[in-house]
């Protein structure tokens, strides 16, 4: 099936102590929808559940993503995600070594079927 993109948000989520990569990207997703009220869809003839939602993650260790539960941030439409290399540990300053910034940004790009 062909589609045509409409919509790219981007987002960026940081997990500040914990390393976790699920939690960061679940944060970079719901930052990019929450910077969006589209209301062109009605006008255009088209439905909300009619979406496919692409989901892309940055990431330093992508294999350490839930993709699922990332996908459950998306409220809406037919959801992938993905996760690929990209953004960025901060060293820790704990002592132990222990900490650490995670942050991951997410890109969501909403398509609909031509």
């Amino acid at each position: 099936m062909s589609t045509t993109r409409w919509i790219t948000e981007m987002g960026m989520g940081v997990d500040v102590r914990g390393r976790d990569y699920t939690k960061a990207a679940r944060r970079a997703v719901f930052d990019a929808l929450r910077h969006s009220s589209l209301n062109l869809f009605n006008a255009a003839g088209k439905s909300r559940d009619d979406m496919h939602v692409a989901v892309m993650i940055g990431c330093a260790d992508p294999d350490a993503v839930d993709l699922d539960a990332v996908a459950d941030e998306v409220p809406y439409g037919v959801v992938t995600v993905r996760a690929e290399k990209g953004g960025l540990n901060v060293p820790p300053i704990d002592a132990d070594g222990t900490g650490g910034v995670t942050i991951a940004c997410a890109a969501i790009l909403v398509s609909f079927p031509d």
